[in-house]
């Protein structure tokens, strides 16, 4: 294991219960105690993952996160507030998850290994001419084709980018506004009905046997999965 991981928070001893628990699994650990200490620590130390505490001195996680939006690092939060409104805030300014403190070391490290399989694979795939295989289920970036069993199913240009998103990048939560964003290219203007319709509408063309494929996260917004035998929502 070679994943670099920076921990960012201001109090000493939840970077010290963090950077102990993620050196034992093997990970390569770098700690910051504010918001210019870690976007500086990325140019240095080019971590794959970061934990970022939202209520940060000097620069805030917000504003970190913004200022990340382009860099390929995975982004867990970590806050001591439970309002879903600052979740939302933070995936649509580019987090991939969140934790709320207090939190259960085990939960932290799975969510760490999750993340980093995430990349892992999507990297993978990149490098395989943007093809993903979910079982008889395939997508062809390159071609733009979606199949099922082998019989071809037509989506539209937004259904074809939206279904290909959420599935490039299983597991991780994307706000309704944060899709409007990135599919659309539209600027979140709460009006992200449309984002529902194009998801209904993919769900309905994949089946019933493969609707499960895109799942609702309540409060928030949709993500993708990469096994067919999860639970449905």
């Amino acid at each position: 294991m070679n994943e670099k991981i920076l921990v960012v928070d201001d109090e000493e001893s939840i970077l010290d219960v963090l950077t102990c628990a993620l050196k034992r699994e093997g990970y390569s650990i770098e700690k910051a105690h504010n918001g210019q200490e870690a976007l500086d620590k990325v140019k240095s130390f080019n971590p794959h993952i970061i934990i970022l505490d939202l209520m940060l001195p000097v620069i805030n996680g917000y504003d970190v996160c913004k200022k990340l939006e382009n860099e390929n690092i995975g982004i867990i939060m970590l806050t001591a507030k439970n309002d879903i409104i600052d979740k939302i805030v933070g995936l649509e300014l580019g987090a991939d998850d969140y934790l709320t403190k207090p939190f259960d070391l085990r939960e932290v490290l799975a969510r760490v290994k999750s993340l980093a399989r995430r990349f892992k694979k999507t990297a993978d795939e990149k490098s395989n001419d943007n093809l993903i295989n979910i079982k008889d289920f395939n997508i062809n970036k390159k071609q733009r084709t979606v199949t099922i069993k082998n019989v071809k199913i037509d989506f539209t240009q937004m259904e074809f980018d939206l279904l290909y998103l959420l599935l490039l990048n299983p597991n991780v939560v994307y706000s309704r506004g944060r899709l409007l964003d990135i599919v659309w290219d539209m600027e979140y203007i709460g009006g992200t009905r449309t984002v529902d319709t194009h998801v209904q509408r993919i769900r309905k063309k994949l089946g019933e046997n493969y609707e499960n494929l895109i799942q609702t996260v309540h409060g928030v917004g949709y993500k993708g999965v990469e096994d067919l035998f999860e639970n449905r929502n």
